[in-house]
């Protein structure tokens, strides 16, 4: 059963890449627990099937850099990007779209959090594996109180206009 609106979301590990080391993470996948990251803070998540594909790295996370302030502005503390890849491919792919530490690029990579929300798809007739659906989520201290999860093959309510205006 997926997540829903007004639900706590699971706890799980997602994992994020660093560069350089930065206050207590080292350079390399450092795990993370979703609960205690989620805490007390306000999040912008965002889901993509695959880390450089095209709607992905055309649209998707390019419109979450462009609309990132006007999101803050609205009280998000943090804009979270997530996929069933490893955190060297989120770490790989936000280097490449100049991310550059203003949304955290967050690995599931046997997307055990994704099962967990309920919200994974099998591509692995077209060579994927399990994968996430594209979705968006507006957080808060944990709980889902926005949820836009698209249609198969479909961008159109999870992009970074469509939860500004949720909020």
């Amino acid at each position: 059963m997926a997540i829903k609106v007004g639900d706590h979301i699971p706890d799980g590990t997602l994992y994020e890449y660093y560069d350089e080391p930065s206050g207590a993470c080292a350079v390399g996948p450092n795990a993370f627990s979703v609960a205690d990251a989620a805490r007390g803070k306000t999040i912008a998540l965002f889901a993509v099937p695959g880390a450089f594909t095209p709607t992905c790295s055309e649209q998707h996370l390019p419109g979450y850099l462009e609309l990132r302030d006007a999101l803050l502005e609205k009280g998000v503390d943090e804009i979270w990007c997530m996929a069933v890849n490893d955190a060297f491919v989120m770490g790989a792919w936000g280097r490449d779209l100049g991310v550059n530490g203003r949304i955290r690029m967050l690995g599931d990579g046997g997307a055990q959090w994704t099962r967990q929300l309920g919200l994974e798809m099998d591509l692995t007739s077209r060579g994927m594996g399990v994968r996430s659906q594209r979705f968006s989520a507006l957080l808060r201290d944990g709980v889902v109180e926005q949820l836009n999860v698209e249609q198969p093959g479909k961008f159109e309510v999870s992009d970074a206009a469509s939860l500004l205006k949720q909020l």
